[in-house]
C-alpha cells in the first residue's frame, strides 16, 4: 500500500499559466487549485490523505517506475514496468501559442491524462475523487453520452472525458481495464467558472499534444545561456514559466500551501501569491536568460500590483494585484504528514519589511541596465519608494525572513535600503532625471554610518543579524551587491566567511540559528545555498563556488525540481515545492559563475 503522504520530492509540477497540478511518482494527482493558483483546490489529498480529493491512475503489480519531463518541455511522462507489461502515462496542460488558440475549442482549463501500453497487457485502476473547498464539499456528479461525466458545485462545473468506462459512486468514479500493446487510453478534465464548459474533443488530443511539446520546445530555445549548467538552469526556467500567471505576469511562489518547514511543524505557509522581494532575482534571471518579454510582464505587474498601495508597499499580493489577503486556519485537516495548521492567506501580506523597497529599486535599476526604459511614471514609482526608505529606515521592521516575533532593527534590511538610494542616485546620472539627490545622499551616509556602528561584530570581524546578534544568510547581499563595499573589504570576506562557519552544512545554508517565534527546527534554505555560491564567485574564489553548484545540483529531486528547504542529513526536501525562490537563486547562481568566468560580458550599473 503507497504511503498517505510520500516525499515531497515524488511529485512532478504541471500547469498551464493559470493553475498548477502535482502528480505523484505513482500517478496520483493530489494537488489542483481551479481557475487559478489561489483558488479553492478540487483535489487536495496533499493535505489531508481521507478528505482531500485526488485522481489516481495505478497499473497493477508495479515493479519499476521511472519518470522525465519530455526533453525541453513541461510534458511528464511515467513509464510503469509491471509483472506483465509496460505502460506509459503521459500528463499535461495543452499550451498554445494565441494565434493558434481560436482555431481549436478550449476550455478555461484543460488537463489530459493520456495511457500507452508499450509491451505486454497491464491491468489500471482509474479512482476520481473530485472534492472542492479542500475536501469539504461533494459536488453533484452524473454522466451522459457514455463516457462523459458531469461535475457541478456552485457556479463551478466541470467535465471529465474518458475513452474507457468508469462506474459512478455517488460523487466518485471508478473503473478498471486492461490495455494490451499498442493500445491506448484518454482522460481529460475541463473545467470553467460558470457554465456552460467546452467540450475536450478527443480527435484533438494528438495535436495539442504536439502543438504542446513544440510550444515548449520553442520557448526553450530562447534560453540564452550557454553555460556548463544548460539542463538546470533550462529546467528552472521551465518551472519559473509554469508557476508565471498569463494574465498578469505575476509569479507566484509555489503552487500549494500549508507542505511544512519540518515535519510536523508549524512553519506551513500559504505561497501561491507573490512577493516583492523575489522581484529583484526574478528581473535578472529573466533577463540574464534573455526573456525580455517576461521581465516586462513582471516588471508590469509590479507596477500594477502597487498602484493601490505606493508609495507604501505590502510584502506580497495575488496575482492581481491584490494586496488584501487574510490568513485563516482550516483546523479539520490533517495537514501534510499531520503538520498543522494548515493556512490559506498569508499574514505577512501586512508587515513592514523595509528591505522590500530596496528590493523593489534593485529590479527596476537591473531592469535599466539590461536596457530596457523607464517612463516618467516608473520614476515617480521609485521617488515614493525611496522618500518611504528616507522616512522610515530608522525603523525597526519584521524583516526578509518574516518572522512573527516582533519587529527589531535588522541589518539587511537597512542594506537594502541603502541600496535602493544607491541605485537611484546612479538612475538619475544615468537617465538625466531630476531627483532629490543630496536628501538621498545624506540618508545613505545615515545609514552606512548607522551600518558602520551598528551592523558589524568587531570579534566576527562580519555583518550580523542585528546589532549584537548572531550571522544571517541574507547578508550574503552584502557581498551580491556593487553600491555599499567592494567584494575585497575585509566586512564582506568576514561575512561570508562567518555565515559559511557557522551556517553552513557543506553545501547548503541554514539562514539563522535564532529565535522566530516559532517552535520546531527548520531544513537548510536551498536560495540562501545559491547565494553562498554567488558570493563566493564575487569573492574570486571561483573553484569554491563551482564545487558548491555541483554539489547542490545532486540535491534536485529526480525531475530537477527544488524545495523550499532540504535536510541536510537526510537530504529531504522541505517546505512548499516547488519553490520559486530556489530556482530562482538557481539561475542567479549560473549566470553569476558565468560573468565570473568571463569578465568581459559583467553587467553592471554605470556611474556616469
Amino acid at each position: 500500500m503507497a504511503c498517505p503522504y510520500p516525499p515531497i520530492t515524488d511529485y512532478a509540477l504541471i500547469g498551464d499559466g493559470r493553475t498548477a497540478a502535482l502528480v505523484s511518482r505513482i500517478g496520483s494527482l493530489d494537488w489542483l487549485c481551479l481557475p487559478r493558483f489561489d483558488a479553492d483546490p478540487v483535489f487536495s489529498r496533499i493535505l489531508d490523505a481521507d478528505l482531500g480529493g485526488s485522481w489516481t491512475i495505478v497499473p497493477e503489480d508495479i515493479v519499476r517506475i521511472h519518470r522525465a519531463y519530455r526533453p525541453h518541455t513541461n510534458v511528464l511522462d511515467t513509464t510503469f514496468t509491471t509483472a506483465t507489461g509496460q505502460l506509459r502515462l503521459t500528463d499535461f496542460f495543452p499550451a498554445l501559442h494565441e494565434h493558434q488558440k481560436p482555431a481549436f475549442p478550449l476550455a478555461q482549463t484543460l488537463l489530459l491524462r493520456r495511457l500507452r501500453c508499450l509491451s505486454g497487457r497491464v491491468a489500471i485502476t482509474v479512482t476520481i475523487r473530485l472534492r472542492p473547498r479542500y475536501g469539504r464539499q461533494t459536488p453533484e456528479l452524473r454522466s451522459f453520452a457514455g463516457h462523459w461525466y458531469q461535475y457541478g458545485w456552485g457556479h463551478s462545473q466541470a467535465i471529465l472525458f474518458a475513452s474507457r468506462p468508469l462506474e459512478r459512486r455517488g460523487a466518485l468514479l471508478h473503473g478498471t481495464f486492461v490495455l494490451e500493446a499498442g493500445q491506448s487510453a484518454d482522460f481529460a478534465l475541463a473545467y470553467a467558472d460558470e457554465a456552460p464548459v467546452e467540450l475536450p474533443v478527443p480527435q484533438l488530443f494528438d495535436t495539442f499534444e504536439r502543438l504542446t511539446v513544440d510550444y515548449w520546445t520553442e520557448w526553450v530555445l530562447r534560453c540564452s545561456y550557454t553555460g556548463p549548467y544548460r539542463q538546470a538552469v533550462e529546467r528552472s526556467a521551465l518551472v519559473l514559466k509554469l508557476l508565471t500567471y498569463a494574465p498578469s505576469g505575476a509569479i507566484v511562489a509555489a503552487p500549494p500551501t500549508s507542505l511544512p518547514e519540518w515535519p510536523g511543524g508549524p512553519r506551513n505557509w500559504d505561497y501561491r501569491y507573490c512577493w516583492l522581494r523575489d522581484a529583484a532575482f526574478t528581473v535578472r534571471s529573466l533577463l540574464g536568460l534573455g526573456y525580455h518579454e517576461e521581465a516586462d510582464a513582471f516588471v508590469d505587474w509590479i507596477l500594477h500590483a502597487t498602484r493601490l498601495t505606493q508609495p507604501e508597499l505590502h510584502v506580497l499580493y495575488t496575482v492581481y494585484g491584490e494586496p488584501d489577503i487574510p490568513e485563516r486556519l482550516l483546523v479539520d485537516l490533517d495537514g501534510y504528514r499531520s503538520s498543522r495548521p494548515v493556512r490559506v492567506g498569508n499574514a505577512a501580506a501586512r508587515q513592514f519589511q523595509l528591505d522590500v523597497y530596496g528590493e523593489v529599486i534593485d529590479a527596476l535599476a537591473r531592469y535599466r541596465l539590461f536596457g530596457r526604459p523607464l517612463d516618467r511614471e516608473v520614476y515617480r514609482f521609485l521617488r515614493g519608494l525611496a522618500e518611504v526608505i528616507v522616512r522610515r529606515w530608522r525603523e525597526p521592521d519584521d524583516g526578509i525572513w518574516e518572522v512573527r516575533s516582533g519587529r527589531v532593527h535588522h541589518v539587511h534590511s537597512k542594506v537594502m535600503a541603502l541600496v535602493g538610494l544607491r541605485h537611484l542616485e546612479r538612475l538619475a546620472i544615468l537617465d538625466g532625471v531630476r531627483l532629490p539627490l543630496e536628501r538621498y545622499r545624506r540618508a545613505a551616509e545615515e545609514i552606512e554610518r548607522w551600518l558602520v556602528t551598528y551592523g558589524v561584530d568587531p570579534v566576527r570581524n562580519a555583518f550580523v543579524a542585528t546589532p549584537g546578534g548572531e550571522p544571517d544568510a541574507a547578508l550574503l547581499w552584502v557581498a551580491l551587491q556593487d553600491v555599499f563595499l567592494s567584494p575585497e573589504h575585509p566586512w564582506v570576506i568576514g561575512t561570508v566567511e562567518a555565515i559559511q562557519r557557522e551556517l553552513a552544512h557543506q553545501e547548503l545554508v541554514f539562514r539563522y540559528h535564532r529565535n522566530d517565534g516559532l517552535a520546531g527546527p527548520e531544513g537548510a534554505f536551498v536560495i540562501c545555498s545559491f547565494w553562498l555560491v554567488e558570493a563566493l564567485a564575487r569573492l574570486g574564489r571561483l573553484d569554491q563556488a563551482h564545487e558548491h553548484f555541483a554539489r547542490l545540483l545532486t540535491r534536485a529531486s529526480d525531475l530537477g525540481l527544488y524545495a523550499e528547504e532540504i535536510d541536510p542529513h537526510t537530504g529531504e526536501h522541505l517546505g512548499n515545492f516547488p519553490q520559486a525562490f530556489s530556482h530562482i537563486g538557481l539561475i542567479s547562481a549560473a549566470l553569476a559563475l558565468e560573468e565570473a568566468s568571463t569578465p568581459a560580458t559583467s553587467l553592471r550599473l554605470a556611474a556616469d
